[in-house]
């Protein structure tokens, strides 16, 4: 009987072992040594697209030659039984599907595709006739709404605010707690849009270091990243609960074959 018990305990072992899959796809980089660094000098700068949501801010050294381009909105707060307003906060423009946005004086603008010093400089000359002529309007643009999203085998899932409008495949997985043991490394979809609205599917590959000098290293705003479960997490989640009943029934099944040896023997 013990030959018996020690024969099923040794298939259960094997059982177990099998679902460890491969390991030789875990490490990123694995051929670093052949990656060549001038291949990835350049420095990134996102572009303006439509449905982003921009904060347009112009200083001058005489605050009221700035004024009529900051507009401002009221900031609303409940106080329990009434509402009070906050100090205004600047307004914000939103990008409409075609690339336009709608700037105090100076009127329509086309600012898709644009990089933010590219705006900047465009709304600097605009705005420029407007003022005296010792003035020198500084304008900042900013994003307010850059965001990408990471899902599937990663530790924690979710969407998540780029802050300095600028974040690499790498950067983004970090953020979501990196991948785990069970993410395909060597097949990560990005899903981008572009300005016009079509999609598109990339594959990249963490194994490779050539990835650095990939055109979607970087991340535009808005881009979703999935992490493919392998086969061993896809073996185990078609099996689900059954598997801890499937144990737990083989455990009963072995029990009570011994049971009945030693009372037939």
């Amino acid at each position: 009987m013990k030959k018996l018990s020690s024969y099923a305990l040794l298939a259960l072992t094997t059982l177990l072992l099998a679902s460890c899959g491969n390991t030789k796809n875990i490490p990123y980089f694995q051929n670093s040594k052949d990656f060549v660094p001038e291949e990835s000098r350049y420095l990134y700068d996102a572009r303006i697209m439509p449905k982003d949501l921009l904060t347009i801010t112009v200083s001058t050294v005489n605050p009221e030659a700035a004024a009529p381009f900051n507009q401002t909105v009221p900031t609303a707060l409940n106080m329990s039984t009434r509402t009070s307003y906050s100090q205004p906060a600047l307004q914000t423009y939103l990008v409409d599907n075609y690339g336009f946005i709608e700037f105090p004086i100076i009127g329509s603008l086309n600012v898709s595709g644009l990089t933010k010093s590219a705006c900047e400089k465009m709304i600097h000359d605009k705005i420029q006739p407007y003022m005296n002529a010792n003035e020198n309007p500084v304008v900042t643009v900013r994003m307010a709404n850059y965001k990408i999203s990471v899902l599937g085998e990663v530790a924690r899932p979710g969407m998540y605010q780029v802050g300095n409008e600028k974040i690499n495949i790498l950067e983004a997985l970090a953020q979501a707690g990196d991948l785990t043991i069970y993410g395909v490394r060597d097949s990560v979809k990005l899903i981008r849009e572009d300005a016009t609205g079509k999609k598109e599917i990339h594959s990249l590959n963490l194994n490779d270091a050539n990835i650095i000098s990939s055109p979607y290293y970087y991340l535009q705003q808005n881009d979703i990243v999935y992490v493919e479960p392998n086969k061993v997490k896809a073996r185990n989640s078609n099996i689900g609960t059954s598997t801890t009943l499937w144990f737990t029934a083989t455990s009963i099944l072995i029990s009570l074959t011994s049971l009945m040896y030693n009372i037939l023997k």
